[in-house]
């Protein structure tokens, strides 16, 4: 048998003892019944009941297959809004829809060639592989052909400041996969996308014509990957991501000598629509009015259906709740998972939720967010203060046995939907999981189901209500993560 607690072949009654001995205590369905708080025996029970379920991964397929894509202002980010309330709904959950008046970006026609190149056959052209950059602006419908340069840094961009004008300006940085494979790959994607971000920007204010970055991921099979560009309003130029490929041979070409590219991208940035954040709380008992959050944000990209990245992360904050449920358990502080909208671009979703309780900051207990992808979960990241880290011992042990009990403190996470929250004082947490092969497929057409183990879901499920549960029940403060600049 594959056991997924361990990740490794044991024997089914070998399992259950290890479990005893790691928990010093009975794994009887009563005795966890009974068990209150934050004892050994419930905190096991909920790992157990949440490993066990094949819910979550049920609920991806749902908005994964059923729904597609959900960009924010699209159909299908309205329908995803429907299909997690009315879900949790059917669970008991109180729900609540959040206003959020979030972009709508719609992407067009997006199409590019190399036609002229030192050393070109008559007749001939390259063909380049690309998708449009979030809040691109757009080229003529029937395109634009300019001068092509590459450079490999902001420095370069302002030094050949004279040749960007007019021209079509590649921004060439590498993601460091070899960092990715050793436990890095956010350090290195963080390269990657302030070059996505603040690139097609710099390139537009030194009157470039359009501005490309090479696709920020490690896998290098001829795929584009999406993002949101830092874009003013006033200079929207054409933005666009090339495939790691198509980026290595305009280096090549480049090297050769002057080149021209003719590149049609067709967006629209149409005017505002209205969403919603999904809130679903699961009512606390003795001090139901603090709260601890469990969240993913329900938006994705429009070239594949968003599963990793954060279909997983929506759905296993709502397996939280559903994991209770089977429980009959009752947190002393309300749990709200929240599927946050607009992560991707803009992050209003966020904002809209911290201007909402801005004044009352104290009440936001802890706030956990998965956006990382379904890997393997081998432990917790926490903005908690340095002395709490003590207080997380119990939960620790009942994470042990699933491989899952690192502890990695920070003074800040700043992840995505939380950031306002946590700059605020409120302690954030999300799962430490195994990214060595996320930015394969994220922001790409091949962000789909198929790509989401389903036993490693159901793992990213038993940390996360787990840590819920933990932190609904805990007695006293946990520390608060110090405000930026203090």
């Amino acid at each position: 048998m594959h056991s997924i607690l361990t990740g490794a072949p044991l024997r089914r009654s070998a399992l259950f003892i290890a479990i005893a001995i790691a928990l010093g205590c009975a794994v009887s369905a009563g005795a966890f019944a009974a068990a209150p708080g934050n004892a050994p025996q419930a905190l096991a029970q909920v790992r157990d009941t949440a490993l066990h379920s094949d819910w979550a991964y049920a609920r991806l397929a749902d908005m994964t297959d059923l729904i597609g894509p959900r960009l924010s202002g699209s159909a299908g980010a309205a329908a995803a809004v429907q299909q997690v309330a009315d879900t949790m709904r059917q669970l008991g959950a109180t729900v609540t829809l959040q206003p959020v008046k979030v972009p709508h970006w719609v992407r067009g026609v997006e199409t590019a060639d190399i036609v002229d190149y030192a050393g070109r056959p008559q007749g001939v052209s390259q063909r380049v592989v690309l998708t449009a950059l979030g809040g691109s602006g757009a080229t003529p419908a029937a395109g634009l052909t300019a001068p092509l340069i590459i450079v490999k840094s902001f420095e370069e961009l302002k030094a050949r400041a004279a040749q960007v004008k007019g021209a079509i300006v590649l921004i060439d940085t590498p993601f460091d996969q070899e960092m990715a494979e050793r436990g890095l790959a956010g350090v290195t994607y963080g390269q990657g996308s302030r070059f996505r971000f603040n690139g097609p920007k710099a390139a537009a204010d030194l009157g470039a014509a359009a501005a490309l970055v090479r696709s920020v991921g490690g896998a290098n099979f001829r795929i584009p990957h999406a993002g949101a560009t830092g874009l003013d309003d006033n200079k929207r130029i054409p933005a666009a991501a090339v495939t790691v490929e198509d980026a290595l041979l305009i280096g090549r070409l480049a090297a050769r000598g002057p080149m021209k590219m003719r590149l049609t991208l067709t967006p629209q940035n149409l005017p505002e629509a209205d969403s919603y954040n999904v809130i679903a709380d699961w009512p606390g008992t003795d001090k139901a009015d603090e709260v601890v959050v469990v969240s993913g944000h329900l938006d994705s990209w429009d070239l594949a259906t968003g599963a990793h990245d954060d279909g997983a992360g929506v759905v296993a904050a709502m397996g939280v709740v559903e994991t209770l449920k089977k429980l009959d358990y009752r947190p002393r502080r309300t749990i709200r998972v929240i599927a946050w909208m607009n992560e991707e671009n803009g992050g209003r979703g966020g904002q809209a939720y911290f201007e909402a309780h801005k004044q009352a900051l104290g009440k936001q207990y802890a706030a956990i967010e998965m956006d990382s992808g379904a890997g393997r979960p081998f432990g917790i990241k926490a903005s908690v203060g340095p002395k709490a880290e003590k207080l997380f011992a119990p939960l620790l042990a009942a994470l042990q046995p699933m491989g899952a009990h690192a502890f990695t403190r920070r003074d800040a996470l700043g992840t995505g939907d939380l950031h306002r929250l946590e700059t605020g004082g409120v302690p954030s947490f999300e799962p430490l999981v195994d990214s060595h092969s996320y930015f394969h497929y994220h922001h790409t057409p091949a962000d789909t189901l198929d790509k989401v183990d389903p036993d490693n879901l159901k793992r990213n499920v038993a940390l996360m209500s787990s840590l819920a549960w933990f932190l609904a029940n805990i007695d006293g403060e946990i520390g608060r993560a110090p405000e930026q600049g203090e």
